[in-house]
């Protein structure tokens, strides 16, 4: 499916990362050479990854092959959606005006904090006992 007209970017959210091949076509979709619908299995998912083609007015008129590792379901979804949008300003700088104003273009930089020693996760304390 690589084509002359491919367009790539990179996505990432929490430990999730996705790379995102957009070319021009009827609007397939493989995640890790899978379609949509069987790696993505619920429908809030799937509709946050295709918000950036709803917000430009472009659902259907892009193929998209992506690659995704690390993370959950759900941090693998939002990298996704963020590969797409930045992939999508590749296409047309006009889409920068309606991706930014649906915040799709900002890079989501919250990370799991540590666990710390002498605790049993990164804030949580073991009981404590006055007697």
């Amino acid at each position: 499916m690589a084509s002359a007209t491919q367009i790539g970017a990179v996505g990432r959210r929490k430990t999730a990362t996705a790379r995102v091949y957009l070319s021009p076509g009827a609007g397939e979709i493989l995640v890790n050479k899978r379609p949509l619908d069987l790696y993505f299995a619920t429908e809030v998912r799937r509709r946050s990854l295709l918000q950036p083609f709803v917000v430009t007015g472009t659902l259907g008129s892009y193929d998209l092959v992506v690659n995704v590792k690390g993370g959950g379901k759900t941090g693998q979804a939002e990298a996704i959606r963020l590969g797409i949008a930045r992939a999508l300003l590749k296409v047309a700088e006009d889409f920068r005006k309606p991706l930014r104003d649906a915040g799709l273009l900002t890079r989501d930089s919250r990370m799991v904090e540590r666990k710390k020693y002498g605790r049993p996760k990164a804030r949580k304390r073991f009981q404590f006992s006055k007697r």
